[in-house]
């Protein structure tokens, strides 16, 4: 039985875009079949301009230069690498119509799709995860 993880990404600090690009990488690579959806807060993780400068937790700044120590890529190195990793990228309509936000204002190569299209990815896979 092959493996397949569904993961939703509704919040939007850099904390949490290592954890679900993180899963997300180390999935693809043993071959699983993986599907990130983005929604609220989370679609800053794929936002053009946003993915590139989340922010850390209040007091928590201590961690960049850890980051930078451990040679722990940065979020865009880690979404290309989601990317060719096939990693699907579900972008969630209705809170993007919320937000006035466009197909344009993401990463490119991402889809976008509401509640519906996430959970016909979701529905047989054998790991879900929230972060």
């Amino acid at each position: 039985m092959s493996t397949k993880v569904a993961i939703i990404a509704s919040n939007g600090g850099l904390f949490d875009a290592y954890k679900v690009f993180n899963i997300a990488t180390a999935s693809a690579a043993t071959d699983a079949e993986v599907g990130i959806f983005f929604t609220f807060e989370g679609l800053n993780l794929i936002h053009k301009q946003a993915h590139q400068q989340l922010p850390l937790p209040e007091g928590k700044e201590h961690f960049a230069e850890g980051f930078k120590n451990a040679n722990v890529p940065a979020i865009p190195e880690l979404v290309s690498m989601a990317q060719e990793l096939g990693v699907k990228i579900i972008a969630c309509q209705m809170t993007m119509d919320v937000m006035n936000l466009t197909k344009e204002d993401f990463i490119d190569g991402i889809e976008v799709g509401g509640a519906v299209t996430f959970l016909d990815f979701a529905k047989d896979a054998n790991i879900n995860l929230s972060f």
